[in-house]
């Protein structure tokens, strides 16, 4: 990776895996990474919400993040994870495939989406990276949840 120069900054990243394809969400935003734990499901709660878990005496929504992105649904692996994410005040944890590692990239690095991806699942996407072997798409996690979706979240967790 090139060295740093004044006029890139660093984005601080975690790396996740769904299907073949590997996301990127800010680090800032994530509170902790944990293993699959038994989820309770919720009655008439939306298909991407897989139900609520018990986090330290804390009830808190998880949403598959591969269905919200339009993925079929898979059976947990041992390298499931629970992404627990802070959303404008609000705890919420994002089940992905596996978690990679921990990046810092060069902010020029990145790109906007190409016009091709902008599907209704494009809104998400606030760019792409382009790493020496692969393609990173950077998530904004607070748009994949519309402004319904949240309050109804909001009446499911804490």
């Amino acid at each position: 990776m090139e060295k740093n120069d004044n006029n890139s900054e660093l984005l601080q990243l975690v790396s996740f895996a769904i299907g073949k394809e590997e996301f990127g969400v800010n680090i800032l935003k994530v509170q902790e990474i944990i293993r699959m734990i038994d989820i309770t499901q919720v009655p008439n709660s939306p298909d991407y919400v897989d139900g609520v878990i018990n986090l330290r005496g804390r009830v808190i929504p998880v949403i598959s993040l591969r269905i919200k992105l339009g993925l079929p649904r898979l059976e947990h692996s041992r390298d499931t994870r629970i992404i627990v994410v802070d959303l404008n005040g609000k705890t919420i944890g994002f089940i992905v495939d596996s978690v990679s590692e921990v990046l810092r990239i060069p902010r020029n690095i990145t790109e906007a989406p190409p016009a091709i991806a902008s599907g209704m699942n494009a809104d998400y996407i606030t760019s792409i990276a382009r790493l020496e072997d692969k393609l990173l798409i950077l998530l904004d996690l607070e748009r994949i949840l519309q402004s319904s979706e949240k309050l109804q979240l909001e009446s499911i967790g804490d």
